[in-house]
């Protein structure tokens, strides 16, 4: 699938932490940033958590909220989600729905091996439900005030 950028992102719905479903639709009128981490509780993916939590007030400012998408189950997702007070959700995508609609399932090398998973990728949808700006094999050093950035400068 080719990018969506500048398109609206067809709705989607997810199992989510706090015992809630997530829906796509629940979020026009505010800007929602929707990231994808290869797997809970790795070093860079609790980074990256670290990260946005840090940033989250100054996220909230900008009419702004955001959910963190991997193929964990939901007893993992919310394990993570407290142990580092996550102050966002996180979705489950076993079914690997999102991860297909956004095309972020790769080929990687790990430990010598090809094996398929989750490219870190970072997107933005602006009130409409429009894809507005893209990131993909994000490096997590920065990102985060990156990711800010461009939200403030909208």
């Amino acid at each position: 699938m080719s990018t969506m950028l500048n398109q609206a992102i067809p709705d989607f719905e997810l199992p989510s932490t706090s015992g809630k479903i997530f829906k796509l639709s629940d979020y026009i009128g505010k800007k929602l940033i929707i990231y994808f981490y290869p797997k809970d509780n790795t070093p860079g993916c609790t980074n990256q958590g670290k990260d946005l939590r840090d940033l989250y007030e100054a996220f909230k400012a900008s009419n702004t909220d955001i959910v963190g998408i991997s193929r964990d189950s939901l007893k993992s997702h919310e394990n993570f989600k407290a142990k580092f007070s996550f102050p966002f959700e996180l979705l489950s995508d076993s079914e690997e729905k999102a991860c297909t609609l956004f095309d972020v399932i790769k080929m990687k090398k790990l430990y010598g091996k090809e094996v398929r998973g989750i490219e870190r990728s970072t997107f933005v949808v602006d009130e409409q439900g429009v894809l507005i700006r893209e990131w993909r094999k994000v490096k997590v050093d920065g990102h985060a005030q990156q990711v800010l950035e461009f939200i403030q400068s909208l």
